[in-house]
């Protein structure tokens, strides 16, 4: 019974671990993630900030956009798709929106099996503007000096259909979360599409054991509506206090 309360301790730990990571990088990169959304004159934001004119982007600032690109890979070769979970800004928004959504899909379903599929298209789209079309400039770079929401307000009013058919499409899928919990990050997000792609090669990663009896227990507390080591998990840690036979682990999964 004490080991059994001291790992319900550790989980809880690491769940306000996961919480405070997650506030500590809304306040480093979430101004940069809305600037990208309703500023950004790109077709694909956070790529070509060292030749965008929008001054007060922080993508303009070298260390913070260097540092973002040499982390995230490093992130997903370490710890796998745990960028969602643990530092997407974006990720943090959806999960609180989730928390009050119509459906949380927790379960393991046609719909589950085939939606995160999504995550592929949007990762092609992406790469498609960005290598075949060399992520073209769909709005005018806008050099206000004024507020922040008077500069918005100009972005909308001088961009082109192709901008705000995106920025709209965006806008979508992230209120969608208040349908189907997580709707951006589990079906549509481009990024996530990538490192859901290469989170295989990670060295640490939270799985299930051959002990793991298909009880369902972890899919109902989990955020994304998956079970360890499967499609959309982010390796968040929050089912692994969940598993009655104990068949959660985390470390470097034994073959």
């Amino acid at each position: 019974m004490s080991d059994v309360k001291t790992s319900m301790k550790s989980v809880k730990w690491l769940t306000w671990w996961r919480r405070l990571s997650q506030v500590v990088m809304l306040t480093i990169l979430g101004q940069w993630s809305f600037y990208g959304i309703f500023r950004c004159p790109f077709s694909v934001p956070f790529v070509h900030c060292a030749s965008c004119p929008v001054i007060p982007c922080w993508g303009r600032i070298t260390a913070l956009f260097w540092g973002f690109w040499l982390f995230l890979p490093l992130s997903v070769l370490l710890f796998g798709r745990s960028f969602c979970s643990w530092i997407c800004p974006g990720g943090l928004v959806n999960q609180l929106v989730g928390k009050i959504s119509l459906y949380k899909v927790r379960a393991r379903n046609a719909f589950n099996r085939i939606a995160p599929w999504g995550l592929l298209l949007g990762t092609v789209a992406a790469i498609f503007q960005l290598i075949v079309l060399n992520n073209p400039r769909w709005n005018i770079p806008m050099r206000t000096t004024g507020g922040f929401w008077e500069s918005v307000a100009l972005t909308f009013q001088h961009a082109n259909v192709s901008w705000l058919v995106r920025t709209f499409a965006v806008l979508f899928f992230v209120i969608a979360g208040l349908g189907i919990s997580n709707f951006w990050c589990r079906y549509i997000c481009p990024t996530g599409g990538i490192l859901e792609l290469l989170k295989r090669l990670s060295w640490f990663k939270i799985y299930k054991t051959g002990e793991c009896n298909d009880c369902g227990k972890c899919l109902g507390v989990c955020e994304m509506g998956t079970r360890p080591n499967e499609a959309n998990c982010t390796n968040c840690g929050d089912c692994l206090n969940s598993c009655p036979v104990d068949a959660i682990k985390i470390g470097k999964m034994r073959s």
